[in-house]
C-alpha cells in the first residue's frame, strides 16, 4: 500500500501552522483582556493556551516578550472568570501558601498531607495571613510543592481555593483545580528561598468572600 508521505507531511505543516495562528490570537485576545481588564472569549483563551503552552511560550520569545505574560493572561482570566462564584462560597475554603514563604529560623514540622503547621512565631508573613484566614473561615495549607494539592483536596475536599505561589506553579495549579472556583495571587519576589507575597492583596480575596 503506498503511502503518500508528501500529502501527510502536508497536512501536518497546516496543522502546526493553524495550531501556532491560533495561539497568537489566543494570546492577542489574553493580552489586551489583561491589559484593559475586560475578559473576551475566556474559555478559548484558557483552552488554546493551556493546550499551547509551550509553543505559546516560544511565540512570546521569538517577539522578544517576556514569557511570563502566558501566565500572567491564564492567571488573570481565570480569576476573573470564576471571581463571582469565589465570592458566594462561605464554608470550606482553603488557602494554599508556598512553603518558600517561612523564615530562614521557621521551626514547624511538616506534615506529609497537610504541609508545614506554622506555628504562628510572628517571623514571617504566614502568621499574619493565618490570623486573617481565621476571621474569613479559611483553612491555611502551607506546601513544599504541587503534589500537596491533590492531597489537600482528596482529604479536605474544599468548595473553594484561594492559592499564592510564582508564575508557572500558580497557573499550572490553578488549572488542576478548576472544578472549583480559584483564584490566584502572584508573589512578589520568587524563588525557592525568602520569597515575599503581597498580604494585603491575599487578605482582600479571602475578605470579599465574607460580604
Amino acid at each position: 500500500m503506498h503511502i503518500p508521505y508528501e500529502f501527510l507531511g502536508k497536512i501536518f505543516i497546516y496543522l502546526v501552522l493553524f495550531a501556532l495562528a491560533g495561539t497568537g490570537i489566543a494570546l492577542l485576545i489574553g493580552a489586551y483582556s489583561v491589559k484593559k481588564r475586560r475578559i473576551i472569549f475566556p474559555e478559548f483563551v484558557l483552552f488554546t493556551l493551556y493546550l499551547f503552552y509551550s509553543p505559546a511560550k516560544w511565540i512570546c520569545k521569538a517577539f522578544r516578550i517576556r514569557d511570563t505574560l502566558v501566565d500572567d493572561i491564564l492567571i488573570d482570566v481565570r480569576n476573573a472568570v470564576t471571581y463571582n462564584d469565589f465570592r458566594r462560597v462561605k464554608d470550606k475554603k482553603i488557602l494554599l501558601l508556598p512553603q518558600c514563604l517561612r523564615h530562614p529560623n521557621c521551626k514547624a514540622r511538616c506534615d506529609p498531607v497537610h504541609g508545614y503547621e506554622c506555628k504562628r512565631c510572628g517571623l514571617c508573613d504566614i502568621s499574619k495571613i493565618s490570623e486573617a484566614a481565621d476571621r474569613c473561615n479559611f483553612q491555611v495549607f502551607v506546601i513544599p510543592g504541587g503534589s500537596f494539592v491533590k492531597k489537600i483536596f482528596k482529604e479536605y475536599k474544599p468548595e473553594a481555593c484561594l492559592g499564592v505561589a510564582c508564575y508557572n506553579e500558580l497557573s499550572e495549579n490553578m488549572q488542576a483545580v478548576s472544578f472549583v472556583p480559584v483564584q490566584g495571587v502572584l508573589l512578589l519576589r520568587d524563588g525557592c528561598f525568602n520569597t515575599e507575597a503581597n498580604v494585603e492583596e491575599i487578605i482582600q480575596k479571602m475578605e470579599m468572600c465574607n460580604v
